[in-house]
């Protein structure tokens, strides 16, 4: 129950909603209940799939599947986002795991179009090594 828990809790801190799974991501690891490369891999995969969760919100709006009047979506944080991409390409998306501009990236990547196994990769890559440096806190 408790990797379900840190799987979901990585999943809502990459979305949108607010969440932190990195204090429970330290806790379970203090606890030594749990090796550090299975908590990793639960995190990483948690927050990936929110990652790709504001690929496709993007995506969806792009495509104009799903419309509100609550998403500013030429506001400072999208072109800041946009900016990066015009001057990195997809690898920008390494940054995805960063707080604040984590959730615009990824939601403008979807929007831009970048493909989507690009963009899967990208953003794996950036949430797993998150996880993986604070491993070595504990």
């Amino acid at each position: 129950m408790a990797l379900l828990t840190l799987f979901f809790s990585a999943f809502t801190s990459a979305t949108l909603l607010p969440g932190s799974s990195e204090a429970l991501f330290l806790l379970m690891l203090s606890q030594g209940s749990w090796s550090a490369g299975m908590l990793i891999i639960i995190a990483g995969a948690g927050n990936s799939l929110g990652g790709m969760s504001n690929w496709i919100l993007g995506l969806l709006i792009r495509k104009g599947l799903y419309k509100s009047k609550r998403h500013n979506i030429n506001g400072k944080y999208y072109t800041a986002a946009e900016n990066w991409f015009n001057k990195f390409g997809s690898p920008a998306l390494l940054f995805s795991f960063l707080p604040i501009i984590g959730d615009p990236l990824c939601f403008v990547a979807g929007f831009i179009k970048i493909h989507w196994f690009k963009a899967m990769i990208f953003i794996s890559l950036g949430k797993f090594m998150r996880y993986f440096a604070l491993s070595y806190v504990v």
